[in-house]
């Protein structure tokens, strides 16, 4: 189980021999490191003890021989007398072993106390810190906000990874801003890459990739801030791009700044419906792919669409040149 730290969030996997199952001496297995701090409850095991033939064999770690999940299991066969026990070797690393210790027990036997699982969140936030926290409380049998809080006062790297892996498996950049600058680098360098092929380079989703280059188009230009955190500054940038798209982009953000506009719910609204109904050259390529037997019903719809704005305008502007 791989990623850039050497783990991942998706489940653990065993090895190949994971299902056969190896009759070993008890005196063989070493104590564990298992996440239960309270020790062996005696009463669960002499429960254990009266149904042994209905027990599933314990998991071990075959290059420790140290028991992962069922210890409770073996005490039982050891109240019974019997000196082998049914093992399931796992042969991962021993950050892994506790791992699927701690999974093991929150899915099945004995429960994990609070505090037990706690400490293992704490262990985990340690062991892999650009897991998500939702990731890790999948793991440990907790809500998300208990492991967020666990992840603050631990402290440390374990606050502010470079990036996170969630329950999915997926690496993701923590900080947005600084894949949506990637985004914009890998479309400056080759502006006829795909969104997908945009969105894998830089880590992001594709939607992301998809607005980072419609505000490229406009102009807008994301760059760092000067102190390397916060939210990026965005300039407007005209190189490259035509007078009127200028003049689209000078407008838009005069609307923006216009206290009017701004402090008005309808006023921000109208910006972001302006800007949504704005036509990239994207969105050109996509219409001029039509089918030629479709061109002409497509091209009246184009026309229709335009009147109706034409229409919006001269309104606009009757408004206008009444109030003068």
């Amino acid at each position: 189980m791989a990623d850039a730290s050497g783990a991942e969030a998706a489940p653990l996997r065993q090895n190949g021999s994971a299902n056969l199952v190896h009759r070993v001496p008890i005196e063989s297995l070493g104590a564990g490191d298992s996440p239960r701090s309270g020790g062996v409850d005696h009463e669960h095991v002499k429960v254990l003890a009266e149904k042994l033939g209905e027990l599933p064999p314990i998991l071990v770690h075959r290059p420790t021989m140290r028991i992962i999940d069922g210890v409770h299991r073996l005490n039982a066969r050891k109240l019974s007398n019997c000196t082998t026990v049914d093992v399931v070797y796992f042969d991962g690393s021993e950050e892994e072993a506790f791992l699927l210790s701690v999974e093991s027990n929150v899915r099945h036997g004995l429960p994990l106390s609070l505090q037990d699982r706690k400490k293992a969140a704490l262990r985990i936030l340690f062991l892999f810190p650009e897991w998500s926290n939702r990731a890790i409380a999948a793991r440990v049998g907790l809500d998300h906000k208990t492991v967020g809080s666990l992840r603050r006062r631990q402290g440390g790297p374990a606050v502010e990874p470079n990036i996170r892996v969630g329950l999915d498996g997926k690496v993701r950049p923590l900080s947005a801003t600084e894949g949506r600058l990637r985004a914009q680098e890998a479309i400056a360098q080759n502006p006829e890459a795909s969104l997908r092929d945009v969105a894998r380079s830089a880590g992001i989703s594709v939607e992301t990739a998809r607005d980072v280059r419609r505000r490229m188009e406009l102009g807008n230009i994301e760059t760092p801030c000067e102190d390397g955190g916060g939210k990026p500054r965005v300039s407007v940038a005209t190189r490259g791009i035509s007078a009127r798209q200028t003049e689209i982009i000078t407008t838009l953000e005069s609307l923006k700044k216009d206290p009017a506009v701004r402090y008005s719910d309808d006023g921000r609204a109208l910006v972001r419906w302006l800007e949504s109904r704005l036509i990239h050259q994207e969105d050109t390529d996509r219409v001029m792919r039509i089918p030629a037997h479709q061109a002409e019903k497509v091209a009246a719809v184009a026309r229709a669409v335009a009147a109706r704005w034409s229409e919006i305008a001269a309104r606009l502007e009757s408004r206008q040149s009444s109030r003068v």
